[in-house]
């Protein structure tokens, strides 16, 4: 359970809160790369409770701007691509990816307005601009103070085009209820579960964390008398969650990113190590495009009680949901409420990842008031490694599941284990 003033923090992500302060530490996706196709019309972008404006010029750099003219805040996302830059419809300013004004056609030349430094008009004014990079089919754009860190280098951003697949989904809630549904493990044996499976393996026997450079690393074991079930997930801060995968071949990332305190995109990033396309990664993006509208909004939501089939719930499935993971659980999330109100909450033992999330993102908005980098962000190229291992297989009792995965830091598990999902 949190107050009411911790849970504000954690949830509010606009400009000016705390909350915010840390989000804009790290790089966070503007938009999937297929939504910018090169010479593609500029794109409306509302991240972090602002609203931007996403574009390539001619060169086919992505930038990301106010979306609001610096003139007389007509709409840019109407702008014209040309002569190296975006062009406001109303008067013609011309704005680059940094935000320079490179042209003023309805001033006279050499415009009179000068500052003190004798600089003409155009070259006062510093739109709102923020970096962008393309990486692993994603814009990515850094929206805080400074100098920009490292991009991390997760497996999933440096996985060549053909053995990832990216998907991205509209969420009706704060980003921090997708968040935390990533690494609770426990719900996985009901919610997505076919009946009557839930009854056999209901929950976990123990439950350890380990602090990382990227976050948490989450052990769920489940005691099968002759051997272990070991789960492994990661929260990898500030608002991802690594889960899925048996022996190391791969695994996904669900990326949760505040469009503003109420409303989210969730990107989807999975990856294999090593097979191109495989069967999986393409029914996988197949899911999507049956459940997804044009605009990446689910068709099962909650204007049409996500098409909940009781009768396939009694017979069928846990949740009547069919058998989209995403749907069950954008319905689980999106009906706790908008920003759900965690005072009201009663945490149990298999919320303990929960409870260990929500103290390292508290304590890295403390370092951030403080003037330090919280944990995950990277400056030094030296110290861009991470190791997001994610599991699900059974292993014999001899082994140490703390240390066992260590041996296939980069996929291959010992012979003995057996690759499983539960």
């Amino acid at each position: 359970m949190l107050t009411k003033e911790q849970n504000d923090l954690l949830t509010q992500t606009g400009p000016g809160t705390l909350g915010g302060d840390l989000m804009r530490r790290f790089w966070q996706p503007a938009a999937l790369a297929v939504e910018l196709p090169p010479s593609g019309s500029p794109v409306p972008v509302r991240l972090l409770g602002e609203d931007l404006v996403l574009f390539r010029d001619e060169e086919g750099r992505p930038g990301l701007l106010g979306l609001h003219c610096s003139h007389r805040g007509a709409d840019l996302s109407y702008g014209r691509l040309e002569d190296g830059g975006l062009r406001c419809i109303y008067h013609g300013w011309l704005y680059d990816v940094h935000g320079r004004c490179l042209e003023q056609p309805g001033e006279p030349a050499g415009s009179t307005l000068r500052q003190a430094q004798g600089r003409l008009f155009h070259e006062k004014i510093q739109h709102r601009a923020y970096p962008c990079q393309e990486v692993g089919g994603l814009i990515l754009a850094y929206l805080g103070p400074g100098e920009a860190p490292l991009v991390p280098a997760y497996d999933i951003l440096l996985a060549p085009d053909d053995r990832r697949r990216n998907a991205k989904a509209f969420h009706e809630c704060n980003y921090l209820q997708g968040n935390e549904g990533n690494i609770d493990s426990v719900h996985l044996s009901f919610l997505h579960l076919q009946q009557p499976r839930w009854r056999e393996h209901p929950g976990f026997d123990e439950v350890e964390l380990e602090p990382t450079n990227y976050g948490i690393r989450n052990f769920w074991i489940r005691d099968l008398s002759d051997r272990y079930y070991v789960h492994i997930t990661s929260f990898v801060m500030p608002n991802m969650g690594a889960f899925g995968g048996g022996r190391g071949e791969g695994y996904s990332i669900n990326w949760h990113v505040p469009i503003d305190d109420t409303h989210h995109w969730e990107y989807v990033i999975t990856f294999r190590r090593e097979a191109a396309a495989d069967g999986a990664l393409l029914r996988q993006g197949t899911q999507h495009e049956q459940e997804l509208d044009a605009n990446y909004h689910p068709i099962r939501n909650q204007s049409n009680q996500f098409l909940q089939d009781r009768e396939e719930q009694k017979t069928r499935t846990f949740a009547g949901l069919g058998s989209y993971f995403y749907a069950h659980d954008g319905c689980v999330t999106e009906t706790a409420g908008s920003i759900q109100d965690r005072t009201q909450e009663h945490l149990g033992f298999g919320d303990k990842a929960i409870v260990a999330q929500r103290l390292m993102l508290l304590k890295a908005i403390a370092d951030v008031q403080a003037g330090r980098d919280p944990v995950g962000v990277v400056r030094k190229p030296q110290d861009n490694q991470f190791d997001i291992l994610v599991r699900g297989e059974e292993i014999p009792k001899e082994w140490d599941w703390r240390t066992y995965w260590t041996k296939g830091l980069r996929g291959e598990a010992p012979a003995a284990a057996q690759s499983v999902i539960r």
